[in-house]
């Protein structure tokens, strides 16, 4: 399988080049371009420059706002309520958290959500801005139904992440980004290509039942909560989906539920709900830090089950991605993805294209 080694800051610049060729702002462009970046730079490949041409066709198709910038509605010294105005989700993301960190400084939390956004790449982007405050960072979206709730048949959830950031001692952190949902939808595709089965938790057919076919899932099935069926705790994963659309659709009057426009669809905007937490660890118990730190070494010292596998904590095998980037001097890509988005680019008359002349074994 061949890969080609692309340095960051190529990615970043093709990225803007391409979102500024449909009409994109320079400074927009740039903010999609550094999620999209740090998504593959943490080995969240689904959610970074695999994920562009969306962003193209939504700007060029006008579906998704290009002019203006995030307008706060209503506020009081820790929350705010946000018209992301249908502009990109990472610009909206970025204005959110700000506002977050900002009246945590002040008052030792923000809380801010957003109605009126889009797909904001990956959640953990918006968490670990918090860390550089040594805060704590929270970030939640809603999205596409895609997720049947324990003992249903239809779709009417979304993957809806979550993401917690909280720093530890000497640059150290937790790092949870996960989705609510067993496994993300394109880990269901990549199996149906391959004509391969999939474990028995992932997903159901469209009358509800457990399925190990991935077509099943995918003509008129879903995907399954966290935790798989009822059986094996599948209603945790359910009842953390729906706090999600707590704190993001219902909280700012955002669309919803099967209310959300289905996944690939740009007939309509998407007007996704976000949730945007940050809480300076200052205003509580002293010695935050140090704690974390403790925490996190409790686990990571803990005789493994597998000596080849060690303990890690949440954000440990991302760090351990971004080591190896760091050490290759770029970012491993498919070579199908880089052709991909380089006939994206020719489309729209970008040059230069993504450079191909790197090419690693997998």
């Amino acid at each position: 399988m061949s890969r080609c080694l692309i340095s960051q800051a190529e990615v970043q610049s093709f990225i803007e080049r391409c979102m500024i060729a449909v009409g994109t702002k320079p400074h927009h462009a740039r903010s999609l371009a550094e999620v999209l970046v740090e998504g593959d730079r943490r080995g969240h490949y689904s959610h970074g420059l695999n994920r562009m041409d969306m962003y193209v066709k939504d700007i060029k198709t006008g579906i998704c706002a290009k002019d203006g910038e995030p307008v706060i509605e209503k506020e009081s010294a820790a929350t705010a309520l946000v018209d992301g105005k249908n502009l990109l989700g990472p610009v909206v993301g970025n204005f959110c958290m700000d506002l977050a960190i900002k009246k945590a400084k002040e008052v030792g939390i923000g809380w801010v959500v957003a109605h009126g956004s889009n797909h904001y790449g990956i959640a953990g982007y918006y968490a670990m801005q918090a860390l550089k405050e040594n805060m704590i960072g929270m970030s939640f979206t809603n999205t596409s139904p895609l997720v049947v709730p324990t003992r249903g048949k239809e779709c009417t959830l979304g993957t809806n992440p979550i993401s917690v950031a909280a720093p530890a001692k000497h640059g150290d952190s937790f790092v949870l980004d996960m989705a609510t949902s067993a496994v993300a939808l394109g880990k269901i595709e990549l199996h149906d290509r391959r004509g391969d089965s999939i474990p028995e938790g992932w997903g159901c057919d469209p009358q509800g039942k457990l399925t190990t076919d991935p077509g099943r899932v995918l003509k008129g099935g879903g995907l399954l909560p966290i935790g798989g069926s009822e059986a094996t705790g599948g209603y945790k994963g359910y009842g953390l989906g729906m706090m999600v659309e707590v704190f993001c659709g219902i909280l700012a009057g955002a669309e919803y539920s099967r209310n959300v426009r289905k996944w690939k669809e740009t007939n309509r905007v998407a007007n996704l709900g976000q949730c945007f937490v940050a809480i300076n660890p200052e205003n509580f118990a002293p010695g935050f830090s140090d704690r974390m730190s403790d925490l996190l070494s409790i686990q990571r010292g803990l005789d493994p089950s597998d000596p080849d596998s060690p303990v890690l904590a949440a954000g440990d095998p991302e760090r351990a991605n971004m080591a190896k980037c760091e050490a290759m001097g770029g970012i491993s890509y498919h070579l199908n993805v880089v052709n991909f988005m380089n006939e994206c680019a020719k489309e729209n008359c970008v040059s230069p294209l993504l450079p191909c002349d790197k090419l690693i074994s997998n």
